[in-house]
């Protein structure tokens, strides 16, 4: 019986059941890159729904500034800038027909998805509102792209 007990010790310091460093880190590697994959796709993901939050957003000044054009005949200019859907314009062609409340309920402009002020263009006649992306500056590619409401022609 002893010299079973004995073959059985030995075995197990021969063969130890566990798992190398090799094996450890091939499979901390694995994880690792997954993991990055994972990420990558979440990362992807909340990028494409911060573009489709501010062209939601853009959207709905569109709407507000069509009201606009109701009473005041035209669009405000680049210089009246957003704010003319807040309070009455002081520069400018004059608009007699402005809404005395405004023609944003709460009274405040939101900022685009990444914390910065849209930026918005307008001869009076036409109109576009511009969200400089992820980076906050004029141009840029990819995730850096500008987002318009109506695309540029090149």
């Amino acid at each position: 019986m002893l010299t079973k007990n004995k073959n059985k010790n030995i075995s197990m310091i021969r063969n130890p059941k566990g798992f190398s460093l090799l094996e450890i880190l091939i499979a901390l590697t694995l994880l690792i890159g997954a993991g990055v994959f994972v990420a990558g796709n979440v990362l992807d993901s909340l990028y494409e729904g911060q573009v489709d939050s501010a062209k939601i957003q853009m959207n709905a000044f569109s709407a507000r500034l069509k009201e606009y054009k109701r009473h005041c005949y035209r669009y405000p200019t680049t210089e009246q800038g957003l704010e003319a859907l807040i309070e009455k314009p002081t520069s400018g062609p004059e608009c007699k027909r402005y809404n005395p409340n405004g023609y944003i309920a709460d009274g405040t402009l939101p900022d685009d998805p990444w914390g910065t002020p849209y930026f918005y263009e307008s001869d009076g006649r036409k109109y576009n509102i511009i969200s400089y992306g992820v980076d906050g500056m004029e141009g840029g590619e990819e995730q850096d792209k500008d987002i318009y409401l109506f695309e540029k022609k090149e």
